[in-house]
Formats: C-alpha cells, structure tokens, sequence
C-alpha cells in the first residue's frame, strides 16, 4: 500500500523536492536500513522495538520543543549542520526497516529547514519513496512482517489512494505556509508521546 501510494505521489509532486537534502540523508538512511533490517531478520524482539519507539519519541518530544522554543525566542536561531541531516537519515532509514517508524525524525528534521509546503511534501515523497523501495527485501524476507491474509483484507483500500493523494495536493497548494508548519508539529508532538508512552 505505501509503495502504491509512492508512485502516485511520485507523480503529482515529481520535481518539487529539495535534491539537496534527499542526498545529504539518503547515504545514512541506507546504512540504517541495513541495519534495522538485520535487527527485524535476525534479532526480532518486542521489546527491542518498544525501546526504539521510545527513543525516537524522546527524539522527536526534543526537536518539537527546540522549534516550537526557537519559534518564540527570536534570540535562539537554528543553524543548520549537515550531520543534522546525516542523523535525521539514519534515524529515518532505521527507524523505518525496524519498526515503520522512520517518519517523525525526517519529518522534525524538515521543520527546521524553513521550506514551504510543497517542496516539505515533495522532498519527504522522494525520501520515503527510496526507503520504502529499499526495504522491500527485508520486508519479503521478514515472516513476522509480511502477512498474506492481512494484505488481501485491506486491498480494496487501495483505490482510494489516488483520491486521497489529490486532496493531500490540494490541501498543499492551498493551506497557509505558518498554518502547515504549526499543524505538522502539533501532529508530531501527538506521534512523540505515543511512541513515548503507548505500550504497544
């Protein structure tokens, strides 16, 4: 289902994404993703993906908190570092093989890039579509995973897909730029507390 949803976003957004940061994050996300990978094949354990929930919720808590602080306090100004982005893509590429979590780290990370609507979408389209398409293997190869029966029960979501990525694109190209950046971190602090605390 995310792959198909990728290939349409894919299209509607093709061309509207920062190259730059895809590139900077894209190396440490693949190591990641062979990483949490190997974690999923050979180490699967509960507990160990509860005890990464709860990091990369404590993560993202911390970053919704610096931004939202930044924000009020014009004295503090993010400075942005490439090993910023580095760690967002590791984050994000582990995150994302082990535990289908790799989300709220990219997505802080992006927040505090100061980007509009439309290239926040587009870059995060391209990103995860890579990501998803890289851990298609480990996902194939992963029994605690894959589930057949699971995936025929929801199939006929997929052609509500296309209608709910063209509303996501109108939303994009009409919503207010500060209205964008407040609602994604208002969604990213709800996802941090669940990770944080959710027992499941």
């Amino acid at each position: 289902l995310l792959l198909v949803g990728d290939l349409i976003a894919l299209r509607i957004y093709w061309g509207q994404w920062d190259i730059r940061r895809v590139k900077l994050m894209l190396p440490l996300a693949i190591f990641g993703i062979i990483l949490g990978g190997a974690l999923l094949l050979f180490l699967a354990d509960s507990k160990q993906d509860l005890l990464l929930r709860r990091i990369l919720g404590g993560f993202t808590l911390l970053i919704v908190i610096y931004k939202v602080g930044s924000d009020a306090l014009k004295s503090v100004e993010y400075q942005p570092r490439n090993w910023h982005g580095y760690l967002a893509g590791w984050a994000s590429g582990f995150g994302s093989a082990l535990a289908n979590v790799g989300s709220p780290p990219f997505t802080a990370y992006m927040l505090l890039q100061d980007v509009n609507p439309t290239i926040f979408m587009g870059t995060t389209t391209l990103f995860f579509a890579i990501i998803n398409f890289l851990k298609l293997p480990i996902t194939l190869l992963s029994s605690n995973v894959l589930n057949l029966h699971l995936l025929v029960s929801i199939i006929w979501v997929v052609p509500v897909i296309p209608l709910g990525s063209w509303l996501g694109r109108r939303f994009v190209q009409s919503v207010n730029p500060v209205f964008f950046e407040r609602m994604m971190l208002v969604l990213l602090f709800i996802m941090s507390l669940y990770m944080l605390f959710a027992s499941k």
